[in-house]
């Protein structure tokens, strides 16, 4: 935790609280200190306490606290102390116009591209690591020159080959090259580490001069320059990458060493370079005095660890932070009559969904498909799109609202509860069933998926399913999701690029469609036909038929259940300027565009 460590003896409870089942350690805080930041506070209490008295419990993840445990509240006097002492870095008055401080929700397992897969590691590499093409600010339309100033498709797709352009050079002082870029995009594909799919589909990637790459493939890629924009193929200086243990050799999973180095120290081409990363408590940007472009405004970039959203509300009203990525909707409207705040709202492309694990084995009778159907009828929508807010919305199946190749609205499943238990009884469980449900403790865009949780669990009670919540800790609980291990579990999912094919992460064998344990094996040859179109098809009604295809059979077959599309708001200091908001797979938000 932020705060200094605390011998055992220095400890004075002024009471204890028994946490209950509605509690947080930030409403907690707000409780008896009247202060939602000052939860690290009760955090390095109750741990100092835990050292010798084991009533006690240790509190590992501020986001993850248990029902029934013993906190240790120490007086207002002297949380003040431990507060002014070192919870998060301070901004001194005389930096405070070129220091951006930003609340989120922090779910980063690794700093380290080959292995950074979740929204605020893509947030902080946006600004530090530039890639091959990239989007305007603010815009998903156009993909537009990144380090490559111009490509080449050969006509039959298969060969893609790239311009590097001069003049950019590493946070190291070494130019870009295409040796730089080759190595980079192998490193990912070698680590196979989450990012690595998004090169699955390459054969070869080379550097044949200085400035040249060819990357070839086995099939036609609509979608390659889409995906080469995703922050975790941001190029690398491979000289000081190897010099600390990188490789890009087809043994990296293996062999290279890098990671723990990257997750302290970084070395790319963008406008920024990591100072510091402290886990659950903040991340730290600095101006790169190497970068080839102008300067930017802003000379730091503080990441706040900062949950809850109402600790984010609270830290904009007390000017303790200048952007809250994580408002939810309810806040909005308070928000709204401050002069001093702005409000970005639109809907954005996360998408919540229920996982319904193929295998018997871990499944039980959530890997039939009668039980599957049940629990799609069983779901009110309408309900988790109110339970959201904002500008939330419906998705039919695969495809988010607005993107190319959605359902129709009215094509959408309906809830039925009377055909939801008849599905039930037809797969044998007409006396109802008993399911544990895996969710993080996690919160996106303001919207909590413990809430999300629990209309699950009261939608399903209505048709005879019995739900018992298992919430844990995000990094516990992704390794478990990503190793195909919940029976029924509760996820979100941001795009990793702008074009439909994303979506075939959902589909038998794509990297959402194994965690379930769904292959071609077990699917039905007319879904896997009509996958195998789309992911070839680069002719507009070509595509279009086969993604169709695609959402009209899994309507019906399918261990994915699509709760809602979140909206988005996020709110910041109306003294910024340059201010725009991108998708989660471009970093949300890019500090080098503001100024104050």
């Amino acid at each position: 935790m932020p705060t200094a460590a605390l011998a055992q003896e220095e400890v004075v409870c002024e009471s204890e609280a028994t946490v209950q089942a509605e509690d947080s350690l930030s409403t907690l805080a707000e409780k008896f200190y009247g202060n939602l930041l000052a939860y690290p506070v009760i955090v390095d209490a109750t741990n100092a306490k835990a050292a010798t008295d084991s009533s006690y419990p240790t509190i590992e993840d501020p986001n993850v606290i248990e029902l029934g445990w013993k906190l240790c509240i120490p007086p207002g006097e002297v949380a003040q102390q431990m507060l002014n002492e070192s919870v998060f870095t301070t901004v001194a008055e005389d930096e405070a116009a070129t220091t951006l401080v930003v609340g989120l929700t922090e779910d980063t397992v690794s700093l380290d591209p080959g292995h950074a897969y979740e929204f605020h590691a893509t947030t902080v590499h946006r600004p530090i690591y530039e890639t091959v093409t990239t989007f305007p600010p603010g815009r998903v339309d156009e993909i537009v020159p990144g380090l490559a100033e111009s490509w080449t498709i050969s006509e039959d797709g298969l060969t893609y080959t790239f311009t590097i352009a001069a003049g950019h050079q590493f946070s190291t002082g070494r130019p870009v090259t295409a040796n730089d870029v080759a190595f980079s995009l192998n490193r990912v594909r070698y680590l196979n580490g989450n990012p690595a799919f998004l090169l699955a589909n390459l054969v070869t990637v080379e550097a044949v001069d200085e400035r040249t790459v060819v990357i070839t493939q086995t099939e036609p890629d609509p979608a390659l320059l889409a995906r080469l924009a995703f922050t975790s193929l941001g190029i690398m200086d491979s000289e000081e990458a190897k010099a600390n243990g990188a490789t890009d050799a087809e043994d990296a999973a293996e062999a290279d060493t890098a990671e723990e180095w990257l997750n302290n120290n970084s070395i790319g081409s963008g406008p920024y370079i990591l100072q510091s990363w402290q886990p659950k408590v903040e991340t730290i940007l600095v101006r790169n005095p190497e970068y080839a472009g102008e300067p930017a405004a802003i000379s730091r970039v503080i990441f706040r660890s900062v949950s809850e959203a109402a600790a984010q509300k609270l830290g904009l009203e007390t000017g303790d932070l200048d952007i809250g990525l994580d408002i939810s909707a309810d806040q909005v409207p308070s928000l709204k009559e401050n002069p001093n705040i702005a409000i970005y709202e639109g809907t954005s492309d996360s998408v919540f969904f229920l996982i319904m694990n193929m295998d018997p084995a871990i499944g039980g009778p959530m890997a039939q498909d009668a039980v599957q159907d049940a629990v799609r009828l069983a779901i009110d929508y309408d309900g988790m799109r109110a339970l959201a807010g904002g500008a939330a919305a419906t998705l039919v199946n695969i495809m988010p609202v607005n993107w190319a190749f959605a359902l129709e609205p009215a094509q959408a499943v309906k809830r039925d509860v009377a055909a939801a238990k008849a599905k039930l009884a037809e797969a044998g469980f007409g006396n109802g069933l008993t399911v544990n449900l895996d969710y993080p403790e996690y919160t996106s865009g303001g919207v909590a998926l413990g809430t999300l949780a629990q209309k699950v669990q009261a939608d399903l009670a209505e048709v005879g399913i019995t739900v018992q919540l298992q919430p844990g800790d995000i990094s516990v609980k992704l390794e478990g999701y990503r190793n195909g291990e919940n029976a029924l579990g509760l996820w979100l999912w941001g795009p990793d690029f702008i074009d439909p094919l994303d979506r075939l992460a959902f589909t038998p064998g794509g990297v959402v469609g194994l965690r379930v344990n769904w292959s071609e094996e077990n699917a039905s040859p007319e879904l896997m036909a009509a996958v195998n179109r789309a992911k070839v098809a680069t002719a507009p009604a070509d595509r279009e038929a086969a993604f169709t295809e695609i959402q009209r059979i899994m309507l019906d077959e399918s261990p994915f259940v699509f709760l809602v599309q979140s909206g988005t708001q996020v709110a910041y200091n109306a003294n910024i300027k340059g201010f725009t908001y991108s998708s989660t797979a471009l970093g949300r938000i890019d500090p080098y565009t503001m100024s104050k």
